[in-house]
């Protein structure tokens, strides 16, 4: 069902919250808009300004590592600052009363966890790029320091072991992290409601976690501007803004 205006759409979503027993939210760059952080395919999206750097073109050319990291910088100048927005508050919120037991992410801005939730409970399937790790022995680099290396030699600095530093990030052609892979699978296999948040459901392997649920039983609920692939099989469908549809569930 596709909710004919906003408030049955908050009224349908109110009434599922309050039946299920296990929520788990699924989330893409549509929540992080309100905060200031343009998704990737938008107009003035990342995607229509640079085109992505593809994982072996990282490992193999040192220009192609210098450009990275200029453009990670340039992303933090000018959204550093983003705080969460509705949507990550509602959802702290649903986590802090016991409806939430972990949530899946297709972002990787980090602001699931400055809404309060742990990291322990967020499944990042496309990392993090608020810290940088070695691509060899996995050491964790924090931005700042990373920075500062790149501007001291306007390159892009190797680990002590000689590895290659990289954004906590899976980039194009990068194998998706196992374990977060099966921790979503769970996840979506166990919830009693599944809800898409903000996701086109075009990036696989990802997109297939909303099906997973439905077909383990689940409701399955897609709030998103645009129409997906997924909408026909949605209990509810919610194309309002994500901060109003959600805004109402966050607990003062």
């Amino acid at each position: 069902m596709i909710a004919p205006d906003l408030p049955t759409a908050i009224s349908s979503l109110r009434d599922l919250i309050e039946e299920a027993h296990e929520i788990v939210p699924f989330t893409g760059a549509g929540i992080s808009t309100e905060c200031g952080i343009p998704d990737f395919r938008s107009p003035g999206g990342v995607w229509t300004k640079y085109q992505p750097i593809p994982f072996d073109a990282f490992m193999s050319d040192q220009e192609m590592r210098d450009e990275s990291w200029r453009r990670r910088f340039a992303m933090e100048d000018q959204f550093g600052g983003a705080k969460p927005g509705r949507g990550h508050r509602a959802i702290a919120s649903l986590y802090r009363a016991g409806k939430v037991p972990g949530l899946i992410t297709q972002n990787i801005d980090n602001l699931h966890q400055a809404s309060g939730i742990a990291a322990k409970d967020i499944v990042e399937l496309h990392g993090n790029t608020t810290y940088a790790t070695c691509l060899d022995c996995g050491e964790r680099y924090e931005l700042p320091w990373v920075r500062k290396k790149f501007e001291n030699g306007n390159r892009a600095p190797d680990c002590d072991c000689g590895g290659y530093i990289k954004t906590a990030t899976v980039s194009f052609g990068q194998a998706m992290p196992v374990e977060a892979m099966e921790r979503a699978e769970k996840l979506a296999c166990n919830c009693s409601l599944f809800v898409a948040i903000g996701s086109s459901l075009v990036v696989w392997p990802a997109a297939g976690f909303p099906l997973t649920a439905k077909r383990a039983g689940a409701t399955l609920v897609i709030i998103n501007r645009e129409p997906t692939d997924f909408d026909d099989l949605a209990d509810l469908v919610v194309r309002d803004d994500i901060g109003d549809a959600l805004g109402p569930f966050i607990a003062h």
